[in-house]
C-alpha cells in the first residue's frame, strides 16, 4: 500500500457484543476495515442482520457473508448451537464451570480464521481482528490464548506473504478483558449495543428477536453491563 493509506484489516464480525466492539476498536485504531461474517446454520442467525447494520454504521470498506450451511449439517450431532441439532442449549448454568458446554461448535474459529487469513492475504491486509475472550466466556478451547498462538504460528508458516517477510498478525484486543471492560470500551466508542445479538437461543419474532436471558452468553452479557454500571439495552424474553 502507498504511503498515507490506512493499514487494512480483516475483522471477524458475528453481530454480537464482542465482535462489534472489536470492529469499533479497529476503526478507532485507524484501520481500513473489511468485515467477514459466516452463516453456518446457527440458531441465532439474526445476528447477521445486526452485523450488516453495524458494518454499514462503522463504514467498513467491504462486508462479506460466507455461507457455511453445510458445516452446520456436518456438526449438528455435536453442538446445540445449530438448527437440526438433537441437543438443547444449556440454560441457567455457570458459564465456564465444568465441562465444555454443548454450545461449542467443532473447529468453528479454526474455520473462520482460515477464511479470514485467505482474504487478508488477497487484500494485502496485515492484520486479522477477532473478538476472542478468555476471561468471561463459556470455556471453549478455540477461545484460549494457546489457540491464538498456535494459529498465529500456522499463519506465519502457511502464507506466501509471511514467508516473504510480510506476516499477517492476529489482533485480539479483548482476549484478557472482562465483559465489563469490553462494554465500557465499546460505550466509549459509541457502540450501539441495542443492535447486537449474543443469545444462543433467541425467541425469533419476524425480523426481530428476544434474548432468552438464561444461556451462558446472555448471563455473561447481563453481568457485564451490571458490573460496568451501564444500562443493558438487551430485550429479554
Amino acid at each position: 500500500m502507498s504511503a498515507g493509506t490506512p493499514p487494512r484489516a480483516v475483522v471477524l464480525l458475528s453481530g454480537g457484543l464482542d465482535s462489534t466492539t472489536v470492529l469499533a476498536l479497529a476503526r478507532a485504531a485507524g484501520r481500513e476495515t473489511h468485515a467477514l461474517s459466516f452463516r453456518y446454520g446457527q440458531r441465532h442467525a439474526l445476528e447477521l442482520a445486526c452485523a450488516a447494520r453495524q458494518a454499514a454504521r462503522m463504514g467498513v470498506r467491504a462486508h462479506e457473508v460466507v455461507d457455511l450451511g453445510h458445516v452446520g449439517r456436518l456438526v449438528a450431532s455435536a453442538t446445540s448451537l445449530v438448527y437440526g441439532s438433537p441437543l438443547e442449549v444449556p440454560k441457567d448454568a455457570v458459564p465456564g464451570a465444568g465441562a465444555i458446554p454443548s454450545t461449542y461448535v467443532p473447529a468453528r474459529n479454526t474455520l473462520f480464521l482460515a477464511y479470514a487469513l485467505a482474504w487478508a492475504e488477497a487484500l494485502g491486509a496485515r492484520e486479522i481482528w477477532l473478538g476472542i475472550n478468555a476471561l468471561d466466556y463459556s470455556g471453549y478451547p478455540d477461545c484460549r490464548p494457546e489457540f491464538v498462538a498456535a494459529f498465529q504460528k500456522l499463519a506465519d508458516l502457511a502464507t506466501r506473504t509471511a514467508v516473504e517477510g510480510r506476516p499477517i498478525s492476529l489482533e485480539t484486543p479483548l482476549l484478557h478483558m472482562s465483559k465489563a471492560d469490553i462494554v465500557t470500551a465499546g460505550r466509549g466508542l459509541d457502540v450501539d449495543y441495542a443492535d447486537t445479538l449474543s443469545c444462543y437461543d433467541p425467541q425469533v419474532l419476524g425480523d426481530d428477536a428476544l434474548a432468552c436471558g438464561r444461556c451462558d452468553s446472555c448471563q455473561l452479557r447481563r453481568e457485564g453491563f451490571a458490573a460496568a454500571q451501564l444500562a443493558d439495552p438487551t430485550r429479554y424474553a
